[in-house]
């Protein structure tokens, strides 16, 4: 356990493990949050068992990709975490670019 939680904090770049507590925690409220965006949404657009997938998965790029990046930064700054999900955030921004584009 000692290996995997050092391995974490190199990787994060974060020095101690109540860090990586708070990290795990912000991802998982971020997540939990990003349900309730995604029911407010489907519910606003009347979607149901019937929908046609495509329009979901549309629906789901448009609102809960975007809220999700939001709440990641607002939970990370209230929990202090601001410079980490900063980081994060810039880094899977280059990789959703490098996707994108050819090299």
């Amino acid at each position: 356990m000692e290996k995997i939680i050092n391995k974490l904090k190199e990787r994060w770049g974060v020095e101690t493990i109540w860090q990586i507590v708070v990290i795990l925690f912000l991802f998982s409220i971020t997540g939990m949050s990003a349900l309730y965006v995604r029911q407010f949404f489907f519910g606003l657009f009347g979607f149901n068992a019937h929908t046609p997938l495509w329009e979901e998965v549309v629906l789901w790029i448009v609102t809960v990709v975007p809220s999700y990046q939001i709440l990641l930064l607002l939970y990370g700054f209230l929990l202090g975490q601001f410079d980490f999900v900063w980081r994060f955030e810039k880094k899977s921004a280059r990789r959703l670019k490098n996707l994108f584009t050819h090299k």
